[in-house]
């Protein structure tokens, strides 16, 4: 190979080099900047092809997509001094590359720890304020959002984060007061079931009472009314039977005479005592009931 050749093909390798070097690729999930002798000149470059100057220019791509940080479980206090061990996580993601950079050099771990120093300082005076009811359940959502505005501020100022979320996983009595506090709940929740007992019981009283009174209420209308129609019935019956007396007293007579007689002896067991002569077996004696 002549001098010539040789030259061309060093100058080919040689521009090559300078022209990978120079063109970087930054990726739709990326945010990168760009470093001059260690200094940011160029910070949240677009997703595409870019150039730099070869060996002067250092570019630094970070993710973009959303992070999710465990916290270490740690221990607050409510506001009634009772002792709580809370597992928490962190969803974030950089929102100003450019802060981001400067105050944790990239490190992702390093942005982690310091967000995470935030979050136990405003958990630990969220839980100072409340209740354990309230930690627990009654106001566990009001807490997560006024925590997550509070670290928002301060995350996107100093750290260039935007925190999207934080929420809490698990939250335990640490292990040398769970027995006690598990067993002064069961004891609570049974003194309120005594008391609901003791209103039910004292409700069913009342009801069983008040069906009592309107039992006898009811049967004493009952019965007068039936009195009532009765004793209308019975004049009804007196009236008919007067009218018809009063039409054919001799025939209302021999009716009741033969109702008499059915009565007394309907059973072959049945014993009368009576002189023949009396009026009783008036029409047996004569058809006409003549005496």
């Amino acid at each position: 190979m002549s001098t010539k050749s040789l030259i061309a093909v060093m100058s080919s390798l040689i521009l090559l080099a300078l022209i990978s070097s120079s063109a970087y690729v930054v990726n739709q999930y990326e945010r990168a900047v760009v470093l001059q002798f260690g200094a940011l000149i160029k910070s949240d470059v677009t997703p595409g092809l870019h150039f730099k100057i070869p060996f002067t220019d250092r570019v630094r791509k970070f993710d973009g997509r959303l992070q999710t940080a465990d916290m270490i479980p740690a221990s607050f206090y409510t506001i009634e001094n009772k002792r709580l061990v809370v597992d928490s996580y962190i969803k974030w993601r950089i929102k100003d590359v450019s802060t981001y950079y400067r105050t944790t050099g990239g490190d992702s771990r390093l942005a982690e720890d310091r967000l995470g120093q935030r979050v136990a300082d405003g958990l630990r005076n969220q839980f100072g304020r409340r209740t354990l009811h309230d930690v627990v359940s009654g106001q566990r959502d009001e807490l997560m959002a006024e925590l997550k505005a509070t670290i928002n501020e301060t995350a996107n100022s100093l750290l260039g984060i935007e925190v999207i979320d934080i929420r809490v996983k698990r939250i335990d009595f640490p292990p040398e007061v769970s027995q006690s506090v598990f067993a002064r709940m069961a004891a609570d929740r049974e003194k309120e079931a005594r008391e609901y007992r003791a209103q039910g019981k004292e409700q069913s009283e009342v009801i069983r009472a008040d069906a009592d009174r309107k039992k006898v209420v009811l049967e004493a209308n009952a019965y007068r009314d039936a009195e009532r129609l009765r004793g209308e019935g019975d004049a009804k019956a007196a009236a008919i039977y007067a009218a018809a007396y009063s039409k054919d007293p001799e025939f209302y007579a021999f009716l009741r005479s033969l109702n008499a007689y059915t009565k007394s002896f309907k059973g072959k067991e049945d014993l009368i005592v009576v002189d023949p002569k009396s009026d009783f077996f008036r029409y047996l004696n004569d058809p006409q009931g003549k005496k």
